[in-house]
């Protein structure tokens, strides 16, 4: 029988009202699902590490010969940067490569990165009181990131000038237009070809 008293239990009304409506199963039945059910849930409770290890080998080598390890993705592949040297957050920074997570980390390190690269975002906004606004939250959030104390770099990355950098947004918009303009040569119609 089951060493847990409360499973016992369950099994005895279970048992008592199977005999009630007469579906009581025979002893034998009895004997034969008890054991199927000890070997299907794995060691018992007191058994040593030596025989819950001996039945995790056993499982292992059941589930090869029955084909469950076969054509597994990367069967037959190195591990990938195995040979670096110890990095706790190694889980961490696979995770952000690969799913191109963007903007996880200190202040100072995510503002640094979206300082280096605010003229690409900033050609991407389309109204200059947008652009005003970016530039605007831009230097709000660097002011806040100086002001906590939440360890890590020290922030180092500059305040902008929102003037200077909404003129350099209308320079670049304006160049672009002019270099649109000039690639695409107008095309002049022929008269003398029509019918």
């Amino acid at each position: 029988m089951s060493e847990d008293p409360r499973q016992a239990a369950e099994q005895y009304r279970l048992d008592r009202r199977l005999r009630e409506a007469g579906l009581a199963p025979s002893p034998d039945e009895r004997a034969a699902n008890e054991a199927e059910r000890e070997t299907a849930s794995g060691p018992a409770r007191g058994s040593t590490s030596a025989e819950r290890a001996a039945y995790v080998e056993t499982a292992i080598q059941q589930a090869i010969r029955r084909g469950e390890f076969d054509d597994l993705p990367g069967a037959g592949k190195p591990l990938p940067d195995l040979g670096g040297g110890h990095d706790p957050d190694w889980w961490i920074r696979r995770k952000i490569e690969t799913e191109k997570l963007t903007g996880l980390g200190p202040p100072a390190l995510t503002l640094r990165v979206e300082h280096a690269e605010m003229a690409e975002r900033l050609d991407a906004i389309a109204r200059e009181p947008e652009v005003r606004e970016a530039v605007e939250d831009f230097n709000r959030r660097v002011i806040d990131a100086r002001r906590q104390l939440l360890g890590g770099p020290p922030v180092v990355t500059p305040t902008v000038d929102v003037e200077a950098e909404v003129a350099a947004w209308t320079a670049r918009r304006r160049a672009r237009e002019v270099a649109a303009t000039v690639e695409t040569p107008v095309r002049k119609r022929r008269w003398f070809g029509r019918r």
